[in-house]
């Protein structure tokens, strides 16, 4: 018997349905390790029968905004907050809510005016802060949403499940999905990169967590790989002193026998990862250097995102790099810039914000269009969720003013990938506080960005534990609205 076997007992029940999965073992190592192009012309991995239909985008710039930027000093213009600025913000609009500890009951707190001056931009007349003068001229390039909402009111557990559809860690995030799903269209590089940066010399504490690109339960071969600020971009793709490309050539070789070996003999699927993983780092190490060389790059192009576009490490060089990653072929790219979370900051680390992203995103966006990418590439601007548009502070103690964290209405924009360009969709009541027209949850925005890549989220499923998981859980409506 099983258990009678001194050695059967040292079985791990990953092992034992390894074992007793060979078949089904052996077929899924061939996708892992095959370059067979699949569904779709230049398309390798993802599933069969996906996607759903005509995708409207082919890949997805998400620049992340950690910590909330103010949707109220931004895009969100209400006159009736400088009307009131000063006064209690009236109990009809807050009782009920749940705000953070740091605001605790929101009675009695003073309604802020905007700190900047806002105007009307473009031709769509959409109202933009004078924090942005960059978005401001690429207004009719945009898609306002100002009618977002979540559930979270702290800021890991809201960028989680904006992320992944779960306030808790563990289930994989939006690019892991496409990733999963759609495969990449360059097998040289990752099918999901993530740059992460900060304001020089903010204060805030924001911390950039390894689950906010994580795979969760699907194959750890699909969670983001980040790229680094300083040095080499991919942590030990460089050979050591000695080693050339056909000596480490013979090494992977060698490697993945061995490895196959222990795939025979467990079934483990991490061990097909373990394989396709070393053999992608080993097609990096020339990819790379190509992607980060940018003295290729046109005077005028570099002008376009400002004046740190060559350091490594800025938002601006971010950028510059996220247009280079889905030029070619890269699905999804995640720039995270921490800093927005302005308690106490927003006459002045505010202003450092804006000015370290402002003109980086404008000028990705009209980058791509020059390019004739902007139509196949989604972009999307924003954070968590919005700011409070009371006064967290003391109104006599100006430099110290801040605005909370505010789950009830943030805006955020979207650009390219079949978005409609010089909407503003969904509404706020006059003081920003509430949704009142066109609500779209994370869940609604998780489904439309899915919709926008041919994908129906509700078919997008992976069984795990007994159950099948989507990026959506068991929510989620396609925005129509605003869909071109």
């Amino acid at each position: 018997m099983l258990w009678q076997d001194p050695l059967a007992r040292e079985v791990t029940r990953r092992e034992f349905f390894g074992k007793s999965a060979t078949g089904l073992g052996i077929a899924a190592l061939a996708w892992l390790l095959g370059r067979d192009q699949a569904q779709g012309a230049g398309r390798v991995g993802g599933l069969d029968g996906l996607p759903h239909f005509a995708p409207r985008a082919k890949h997805v710039i998400y620049l992340f905004q950690n910590g909330a930027p103010t949707h109220v000093d931004l895009f969100d213009y209400k006159p009736k907050l400088k009307e009131l600025h000063g006064q209690p913000v009236p109990d009809s609009y807050v009782a009920g809510k749940r705000f953070s500890t740091m605001t605790g009951s929101p009675q009695g707190k003073l309604l802020l005016a905007p700190v900047e001056p806002f105007k009307q931009r473009g031709a769509c007349g959409a109202w933009v802060s004078d924090f942005l003068p960059y978005t401001a001229e690429i207004v009719d390039e945009l898609c306002f949403i100002k009618s977002m909402h979540t559930d979270a009111v702290n800021h890991a557990p809201a960028i989680c499940f904006l992320l992944s559809g779960g306030q808790i860690p563990g289930r994989p995030t939006l690019g892991a999905w496409l990733s999963y799903g759609l495969g990449t269209e360059n097998d040289n590089l990752p099918a999901f990169v993530v740059m992460t940066s900060v304001s020089k010399g903010t204060t805030c504490g924001q911390i950039f967590y390894d689950f906010y690109w994580g795979s969760g339960f699907l194959p750890s071969r699909h969670q983001g790989v980040k790229f680094r600020g300083s040095g080499s971009p991919v942590l030990y793709l460089d050979n050591p002193a000695g080693i050339d490309p056909g000596v480490r050539r013979g090494m992977l070789d060698d490697l993945a026998a061995l490895n196959r070996l222990k795939w025979d003999e467990y079934g483990d699927p991490e061990i097909g990862t373990r394989i396709a993983q070393y053999e992608m780092a080993f097609r990096m190490q020339s990819s790379i250097p190509e992607l980060t060389d940018l003295s290729g790059e046109s005077p005028a192009t570099l002008a376009l995102y400002g004046p740190d576009v060559l350091q490594p490490g800025t938002f601006a060089h971010h950028c510059l790099l996220a247009r280079r990653l889905v030029e070619r072929g890269v699905r999804f790219v995640q720039l995270m810039h921490a800093g927005w979370d302005q308690h106490n900051s927003l006459t002045t680390e505010l202003y450092t914000q804006c000015k370290d992203t402002d003109q980086p995103s404008a000028g990705l966006i009209k980058d791509l269009k020059m390019r004739g990418l902007l139509d196949e590439t989604l972009v999307i601007w924003g954070g968590e969720f919005g700011r409070t548009p009371f006064l967290q502070g003391n109104l006599a103690d100006r430099p110290r003013w801040g605005r909370d964290h505010h789950p009830y209405a943030f805006t955020i924009w979207m650009a390219g990938g079949g978005v409609r360009p010089g909407l503003t969709y969904g509404e706020t009541d006059d003081l920003a506080i509430n949704v009142v027209k066109d609500p779209v949850h994370v869940h609604d925005l998780q489904a439309t960005i899915l919709h926008l890549l041919g994908i129906d989220h509700e078919r997008l499923t992976f069984r795990f534990q007994g159950r099948d998981f989507r990026l959506t859980d068991v929510h989620g409506r396609v925005v129509e609205g605003i869909l071109s």
